[in-house]
């Protein structure tokens, strides 16, 4: 059942974003945007420490990964639940409730003595986590005008490009100098700043709505996301136990992840498939936990199927390229962290300026080269070989960057413009979580085809030839979404039901802008 696009209540009762001054515009969107640096900065911390952990712990490669997987679990878990959350409570209350977990989280692991209470405090970390980015996305679409949108959205895709880049770069020079414990402390000062001027500072811009919560569909969220990314999750490790990349184990434990996968897999695809029925269900009469409706609007699915492609082949590449490095071209764990550092800064530098194209011009000018730049050279990462020089892979990687760059502030901005307000919650929530998703099977693909062509003997994790067959099924994959690419429209966003024409203050109906 449609929702009218205006009801009298709104008639009558201005919106809370309407009531904010331009100088608390300003600090609501810099304490979310530096929020949301230090939350997806300390996403990536762990994956340099891994062998610290199995050091000090004295723990399986496969354990210690549980760093990493409780905290991905937890994001596809939470994140489908953040469009409810972002309806039902206020901007400050949910901001503070959320920063206090992270900052909790980050407490229980600087002092954490055992590795059971550390993956608790990962947990605790990414229900944080889970909820800012969201509720980024959702303020930016209530406070900025529309023909700004692609530039502050530019300024967000700048924290998520760069934030995961410095991650491991930084983790690497934590534990250079200090011990594991530090990985932690050194988020604390960050993170309780960001608490205490939200807490003072921020203020309501959310239209809140009297929505119960399904429990059915939590219950259901729950096996199907968290399924879906552990069994995607299992294969990855199954796929670098294969290759040697895990702990010592043999045959037996390297079929152990694959088999769990599996079944993960499994037991996510049926519970995904009843809660989208349940989802159905309840937007009849709008009380969906995560509404479904978003998918109508033909420019929000384009944008999800081409951000689902294009994350799979950043978190891919982010994790292969690393392992080629160090395993292949036999450089050391630093030049492999080095490699990737300059594509995100150029695309985190770039991905403003990108925002003001857009803001003038539209996606397509910037969508058609963005794709064709990301094919063209996932190809050339193709023909990798054992004599490739490090600069050359630098080089590439900086073009898979800049292609990622022009592709993702314009389908964001683009696919939640096509959104009516009432569905942005919902819209930010699915764009989390299909990004969670999309990363974890990127690199569940990447790792298991390049064990699965070219198992490695000795100590090696990853092979010549299983590098380039993993950047061959990127590259297919990247080639294969053109044709999405070519029916991006531009979506100017402030319609009721996104794509229709905007009325005036007359009342006429503005006339479509053409975009060149």
């Amino acid at each position: 059942m449609a929702t009218a696009p205006h009801s009298p209540e709104s008639a009558t009762t201005p919106s809370p974003s309407s009531t904010v001054t331009d100088a608390q515009r300003r600090v609501v969107l810099g304490v979310l945007i530096g929020s949301a640096f230090v939350v997806i900065l300390n996403e990536t911390l762990m994956g340099v420490a891994i062998p610290r952990f199995i050091e000090v712990f004295g723990i399986t490669a496969t354990a210690a990964q549980w760093l990493t997987t409780a905290f991905m679990l937890t994001l596809a878990v939470v994140i489908p639940i953040t469009g409810y959350l972002l309806q039902r409570f206020s901007t400050r209350a949910l901001f503070v409730t959320a920063m206090t977990l992270f900052t909790t989280g980050t407490l229980m692991g600087a002092l954490a003595p055992v590795f059971e209470l550390l993956v608790v405090a990962r947990v605790v970390q990414a229900s944080g986590t889970a909820i800012v980015m969201p509720m980024l996305f959702t303020t930016v679409f209530a406070l900025v005008a529309p023909e700004r949108r692609g530039q502050v959205i530019g300024t967000v895709s700048t924290v998520i490009a760069v934030a995961p880049a410095v991650g491991p770069s930084l983790s690497g020079l934590i534990l250079s100098f200090a011990d594991w414990h530090w990985l932690f402390i050194t988020m604390l000062p960050l993170t309780t700043t960001a608490l205490i001027i939200g807490a003072v500072r921020m203020v309501d811009v959310s239209e809140r709505r009297g929505t119960r919560l399904d429990v059915l569909s939590v219950l259901l969220s729950i096996p199907g996301f968290g399924g879906l990314v552990l069994g995607l999750a299992q294969l990855g490790e199954g796929g670098r136990a294969e290759s040697g990349g895990s702990a010592s184990g043999g045959e037996s434990t390297a079929a152990d992840p694959v088999v769990t996968g599996i079944i993960a897999l499994a037991v996510g695809v049926v519970a995904l498939a009843l809660f989208v029925l349940r989802q159905l269900r309840l937007q009849r009469r709008d009380a969906a936990l995560l509404d479904l409706r978003t998918f109508g609007q033909r420019q929000f699915a384009l944008s999800i199927g081409i951000i689902t492609v294009a994350s799979m082949a950043l978190f891919g590449a982010i994790i292969i390229i690393p392992l080629y490095v160090q395993e292949v071209l036999g450089a050391s764990p630093l030049v492999s962290g080095l490699i990737i550092l300059p594509g995100a800064l150029l695309q985190g530098l770039l991905a403003p300026i990108i925002g003001r194209r857009y803001d003038r011009v539209g996606p397509r000018s910037l969508v058609i080269p963005g794709i064709a730049l990301m094919a063209t050279t996932l190809w050339v990462m193709s023909m990798f070989s054992e004599a490739t020089p490090i600069w050359f892979v630098a080089i590439a990687n900086i073009g898979v960057s800049l292609g990622l760059a022009l592709l993702f502030t314009p389908l964001l901005t683009n696919g939640l413009a096509a959104l009516r307000p009432q569905l942005n919650p919902h819209g930010s929530a699915i764009v989390g979580t299909v990004q969670q998703v999309a990363g974890a099977a990127g690199i569940a693909l990447f790792l298991s085809v390049a064990a699965a062509v070219a198992p490695p003997t000795g100590d090696a994790s990853i092979t010549g030839d299983g590098v380039r067959a993993a950047f061959t099924v990127a590259a297919v994959l990247a080639t294969a979404i053109i044709p999405l690419v070519l029916l991006v429209r531009w979506e100017r966003g402030g319609s009721p039901r996104g794509g229709a024409p905007v009325p005036t203050e007359a009342g006429a109906a503005a006339a479509p802008v053409q975009e060149p």
